[in-house]
């Protein structure tokens, strides 16, 4: 059982809410679906009719007005029983951040249908020869009277094919960083063509995929905030977005953890249970207290945000940190179910195949210590 201090008094009620829900649709489906490589639309949608997919944005645009911390720790418990489906969750809050940070007043009347989880959305940054330096993306808008002719490809893009909106990530102007805009694109237009789906290690039953754009004509009101405002949008979604990923490492690691400590109760050996052994007792209470620390770091830097302060470095530490520690921990519980866990009778060895793109996605932690040194430099 994990101790919570709470925001608000009905934060323990959401929280509870999360809990019942995914022990009811995520829990039991998982395997199978990860197995068959199924995405979970139905279950998607269960969750925004919870209200689960517009939990930090304001109520009045269809959200539920949470807390960044409160989000997190529903997130944290999705992923603890499923990560894919805590991971759409993270990717489509993601999606939505444009649209209600810098989007116009007719774009933004859009937002109860995605808050609410009618639409389903993706977000395109990364291409196939530039995922960490997003700022020499080649992916182009040129204009053409009312519209946008977008063409490109975009890689690795979550819900590629599923979605039913684009946040679009591409070259209007010159080079650099100050080129580059975003386009609210609908997933039916012309020209918008997913590809097959990656064969990946894990999550298979979220689709990634890449995205090739042939002459898209994207209407010219789908701008989202101005032309060569792209990069600004895109840096400062990232922010929200490796939270999101630090709370479905530290959920994925929770949940490790309880399965590991679990089999170390009942699985006896030299007529004791093994976690009785120090060499096992203590890298669980090792992965208990980086779990522990892995949350905290996390909760900081969403109170920092939740409190308007910056907070860039803070998340990168958290992301960095807390992917880290889910991939010390889902190999280490796996060490401790010794053959059984290599075996896909238990979760284990796919949680810590799992683990592994968690330290790839939402910037690489190679890229996180990048963003935490030069914040370092400029301090």
């Amino acid at each position: 059982m994990v101790e919570r201090i709470l925001p608000t008094p009905d934060a323990g009620d959401l929280l509870d809410l999360a809990t019942e829900l995914a022990d009811r649709e995520l829990a039991p489906r998982a395997n199978d679906d990860e197995a068959r490589s199924r995405f979970p639309a139905d279950v998607i949608r269960t969750v925004g009719r919870a209200g689960l997919l517009g939990l930090p944005y304001p109520q009045g645009d269809g959200g539920a007005g949470q807390p960044y911390e409160v989000y997190l720790q529903v997130l944290e418990i999705l992923a603890s029983r499923w990560l894919a489906v805590a991971e759409a969750v993270s990717v489509h809050t993601l999606a939505c951040y444009p649209v209600a940070r810098f989007g116009s007043a007719e774009q933004r009347k859009l937002l109860p249908e995605m808050l609410g989880g009618d639409l389903l959305g993706a977000y395109c940054l990364s291409e196939p020869q530039g995922g960490s330096d997003a700022a020499a993306l080649t992916t182009r808008g040129v204009r053409d009277g009312g519209h946008y002719v977008v063409t490109g490809t975009k890689a690795w893009i979550t819900h590629a094919g599923r979605a039913d909106f684009y946040n679009v990530f591409c070259r209007t102007g010159g080079p650099g960083p100050d080129g580059i805009s975003c386009l609210l694109a609908d997933a039916r237009t012309p020209g918008i063509l997913p590809q097959r789906p990656e064969r990946t290690m894990a999550f298979r039953a979220s689709p990634v995929a890449q995205i090739v754009f042939e002459d898209a004509r994207v209407p010219a009101d789908r701008l989202v905030g101005g032309e060569g405002q792209g990069f600004r949008i895109a840096m400062s979604a990232l922010d929200g977005g490796r939270l999101g990923i630090a709370a479905c490492a530290v959920g994925l690691a929770q949940a490790a953890l309880d399965y590991a400590v679990g089999y170390a109760r009942e699985r006896t050996q030299f007529g004791r249970p093994i976690i009785d052994f120090q060499g096992l007792g203590f890298l669980l209470a090792d992965a208990a207290t980086q779990i522990s620390a892995a949350r905290a770091l996390m909760l900081h830097a969403a109170r920092l945000r939740d409190a308007g302060r910056p907070h860039s470095a803070e998340a990168a530490k958290a992301k960095l940190f807390a992917t880290d520690t889910a991939m010390k921990v889902t190999t280490d519980a796996v060490q401790v179910l010794g053959g059984a866990g290599y075996v896909s009778d238990h979760p284990v060895e796919r949680w810590m195949r799992e683990a592994k793109v968690l330290q790839i996605v939402e910037g690489t932690n190679q890229i996180q210590r990048v963003v935490i040194a030069r914040h370092l430099a400029r301090s």
